[in-house]
């Protein structure tokens, strides 16, 4: 697929269009928002900004867009590589840098999993900066295949039926965090990171369980794919469309209360 040709202009456009259907279905973006993009510098991240910006120049309402990226000081990390491209492309941005690398390292022992630590640390920071600086909206680059697989982490091995939602307060309240590539496939973005030429910026810390789980899940769900294509789109859906009542949790539905509707004639 080359740049501009007919496949690629699809492919621009159903992004686009499915960015903008998420951003609308769950009123992800207001007027007057101020939306901290965080970018990892992976093809996720990057489309999410590249989709964002189109928006941006397009909706029927304003909203300001800062990529922030948290260096965590891993070995090696090509520190010019973010800012050099947000400037070209004249983007508001803003670095972090915190060596939580060195944390992660010191706390969890050899072979043993990482991400856990990692995520919660760089969340933390985030949250906390998007806080004190007044961002209304914290845009992350989680796309549908990212749900679906959390569906299946959760389910096999936390024992919850969970997944990622496209919008959520987080736990302390005081940020809103938005997924707009919810509605889109991870081949869609990676094509379109093909054509746009991303310089990719790899994270290589983990390697760890909780990682392999991941890969293992996702492997699951290119078979099921590859046997009956369509099928991880159904699985998502379903996730848009929850029976309480079929499911077996009391707390979500009010079980104990049920009874049969009698009228006044009814005799036991």
């Amino acid at each position: 697929m080359q740049p501009g040709s007919v496949n690629a202009n699809k492919l621009a456009k159903r992004l686009r269009r499915l960015t903008g259907q998420a951003i609308a279905d769950y009123r992800m973006i207001e007027d007057g928002d101020r939306v901290m993009v965080c970018l990892s510098g992976g093809k996720d991240s990057y489309t999410l900004l590249d989709m964002l910006r189109y928006l941006q120049a397009k909706a029927p309402v304003s909203f300001s867009l800062t990529a922030v990226n948290l260096d965590q000081k891993q070995p090696g990390f090509p520190e010019h590589v973010l800012p050099d491209y947000l400037r070209d492309l004249g983007v508001d941005f803003t670095i972090l840098e915190r060596d939580t690398y060195s944390v992660v390292r010191e706390k969890i022992p050899e072979g043993a999993t990482m991400c856990g630590l990692c995520s919660r640390l760089r969340r933390g920071i985030l949250y906390r900066y998007a806080r004190e600086n007044g961002f209304t909206k914290i845009a992350l680059g989680h796309h549908r295949d990212d749900i679906v697989e959390t569906l299946f982490l959760n389910l096999f091995h936390g024992g919850r039926l969970a997944a990622m939602p496209p919008k959520l307060k987080s736990d302390d309240g005081t940020n809103v965090v938005i997924r707009p590539l919810a509605y889109c496939r991870e081949s869609d973005i990676e094509r379109w990171a093909g054509l746009q030429d991303y310089p990719i910026i790899p994270c290589n810390l983990c390697g760890s369980q909780e990682n392999l789980q991941r890969q293992a899940v996702k492997a699951m769900l290119a078979d099921w794919e590859r046997i009956h294509p369509g099928r991880g789109e159904t699985i998502f859906r379903a996730l848009t469309n929850v029976a309480p009542s079929q499911l077996a949790d009391p707390e979500l539905f009010d079980f104990a209360g049920l009874a049969p509707e009698r009228g006044p004639d009814d005799t036991l």
